[in-house]
């Protein structure tokens, strides 16, 4: 074989590695038993050494050498620099510097301690208790610094940990953009606050059969194109996504008896995710390019789904008859009007993935902070909770009334994801830099939601955007789809617009 196809062989077997380590890591938080989770602990921590050392040895270096030179050398003859092979060896490339950054120990040693953090994690939020849990949090937040220190960064720490997350993103840029929302966001609160409805969200805290919202979600996300031969849904203490293949993608969701929105909102966020993943192209399967262009873009997905489809009015005008129809009893007082209001309340909460289009940006803010604060050291972890609850007054106005809906509600520190919370909002802004794009393309596409249909939508997002996979960063990816950069104002807008046509703001 040339060196290109040895590369794609040898990068094939390492992403097996991964794809086999992410196995047992949705098996731990769905079927797993708990007694099992030291055991998976090191099997977590001897997978990722292992795939480590694999790909950070001489060899890996040898043969992407070799394949770049083959590349140019067919670029000369006309290859497209964006064809996939000539993107595999400079994504390769850059992810192959980095790495070799990191000793493999260190990657044994966090994938070890997360392992042993989640379990615990899941114990003391059941409990309400941070104290379990601070020593674990304290182990990874010196583990990433030290992941910090060993993949470099010329102002923060938490850029080489954002950078993870968000390639080529700095702090700073971050914290503008933060910067430049959030005083237009807490406005709209104080706005709304003052003219809110009275009645709220109370009939999404009725009682609701289990079985039957899972239902109504496996419908809704069938009807999005969510492939379930080539995926799933479980359930999980917090909702995740996860693959093992392009063609085998996990989703999970909570379910709550007594609150509608977790189940229903919950599902509809994953299927985002899980359509992105189903989404790249089949070309890119067994490969490290088969995965998002950032966690940004990524969670552009989620909230697209989630958000601009599943709290639409038109969106609800096709399923609320369904859903009435499920729960007769519980929403035979509702119309499609009061419905919609009370599925789009805006109103403070304690609960990240449970909170409104408008709020939820804070909860964002306040964990980019923390984090800040963790890694550079003006905070520890044995006094997480009472700041949490400092910035939650803060921000939101708000006190959780117990620590397991306040600094225990996320899974994302014990699984040592440190650097991702600021894609999320990231992911807002993106989703409707997109949508302004995509509505211009499909201009009848809310009469499409309104009957159910979102082929064409999800067809244009394939064309765009899924099947690129890691091919293009998410700058280069926005410069070509929207032909700009990261733009909040289509975001601010959409916000005004939405909720001051629903209060009267």
């Amino acid at each position: 074989m040339t060196p290109l196809p040895q590369l794609k062989t040898r990068l094939a077997e390492i992403v097996d590695l991964h794809h086999a380590s992410a196995l047992i890591g949705w098996d731990q938080q769905t079927y797993m038993p708990t007694g099992g989770g030291a055991a998976r602990a090191e099997q977590s921590a001897t997978l990722q050494k292992i795939s480590h050392e694999m790909f950070t040895a001489e060899e890996t270096g040898r043969l992407l050498d070799a394949a770049a030179a083959e590349v140019a050398a067919a670029g000369a003859a006309g290859l497209d620099p964006d064809a996939d092979e000539a993107r595999l060896v400079s994504v390769t490339r850059r992810d192959y510097e980095k790495a070799r950054k990191v000793p493999s120990e260190l990657v044994a040693e966090i994938a070890r301690a997360t392992g042993q953090a989640i379990e615990v994690w899941t114990q003391a939020r059941a409990q309400s208790n941070w104290a379990p849990f601070s020593p674990y949090l304290a182990r990874i937040i010196d583990l990433e610094r030290q992941l910090a220190d060993a993949l470099g960064y010329t102002d923060r720490p938490y850029d080489a940990l954002l950078d993870q997350y968000e390639p080529e993103m700095k702090t700073a840029e971050v914290q503008a953009v933060f910067d430049a929302i959030k005083p237009d966001v807490i406005a709209l609160v104080k706005a709304i606050g003052a003219k809110a409805n009275p009645l709220g969200d109370k009939v999404l805290h009725r009682e609701y059969d289990e079985q039957k919202q899972w239902s109504f979600g496996l419908e809704v996300i069938k009807r999005y194109g969510f492939d379930f031969d080539r995926g799933r849904q479980d359930r999980s203490v917090h909702p995740f996504t996860t693959s093992f293949s392009i063609n085998d993608v996990r989703l999970t969701t909570r379910v709550d008896r007594n609150f509608l929105s977790p189940a229903l909102f919950g599902t509809l966020h994953e299927c985002g995710h899980g359509l992105y993943e189903q989404g790249f192209s089949q070309t890119l399967e067994h490969t490290p390019l088969a995965d998002g262009a950032s966690l940004g873009m990524h969670e552009s997905q989620s909230r697209l789904w989630e958000n601009l489809v599943g709290r639409s009015k038109p969106f609800w005008k096709f399923f609320f008859p369904k859903l009435r129809a499920a729960f007769p009893e519980q929403l035979a007082d509702q119309t499609l009007e009061s419905f919609y209001r009370a599925a789009n309340t805006v109103s403070p909460s304690f609960i990240r993935v449970e909170a409104d289009e408008v709020t939820y940006g804070l909860h964002i803010m306040l964990r980019f902070e923390m984090e800040n604060d963790l890694i550079e050291g003006r905070l520890v972890a044995a006094d997480v909770p009472e700041a949490w609850n400092a910035r939650m007054q803060e921000f939101l106005g708000i006190t959780p009334p117990t620590t397991a809906e306040g600094a225990l509600q996320d899974v994302h520190w014990s699984s040592g994801l440190i650097g991702y919370f600021p894609t999320y909002q990231l992911g807002n802004l993106i989703s409707l830099q997109l949508w302004d794009k995509i509505n211009t393309a499909i201009p009848d596409l809310t009469d499409q939601i309104e009957h159910g249909e979102f082929g064409v939508l999800l067809q244009w997002l394939r064309v765009n955007l899924h099947q690129h996979g890691r091919k293009f960063t998410s700058p280069e990816l926005l410069q070509r789809i929207t032909g700009g950069g990261l733009n909040p104002a289509p975001y601010l807008k959409y916000l005004n617009t939405k909720f001051g046509e629903i209060y009267g703001v």
